[in-house]
Parts: C-alpha cells; sequence; structure tokens
C-alpha cells in the first residue's frame, strides 16, 4: 500500500468559509437574529 502523504493547509485556506456581513441591513438581520435567540432562550428558561 502506498502511504498517505500529508498536506498542510495555512489557516486562511483551511478555514470552511465566513459570514459575509458587507452591507448594513444584513449586519442588523445577523445580530438582530443572535439577539432575538437569546433573548426567546431567557423568555424559555423563566417560565
Amino acid at each position: 500500500m502506498a502511504e498517505k502523504q500529508k498536506r498542510t493547509f495555512s489557516a486562511r485556506n483551511a478555514s470552511q468559509g465566513y459570514i459575509v456581513l458587507k452591507t448594513p441591513l444584513r449586519r442588523l438581520i445577523f445580530f438582530g437574529g443572535l439577539i432575538g435567540i437569546v433573548l426567546l432562550s431567557l423568555l424559555l428558561a423563566l417560565t
């Protein structure tokens, strides 16, 4: 059997993806969703 060669990648090349928040509207929707999830979890935890 042939040995597998190990390849090395830089951190930049190994990343799986990134969140594109280039416009203010996209940022607002993203952070609004995060805040909504936190508030919903707090509300459910208190009831």
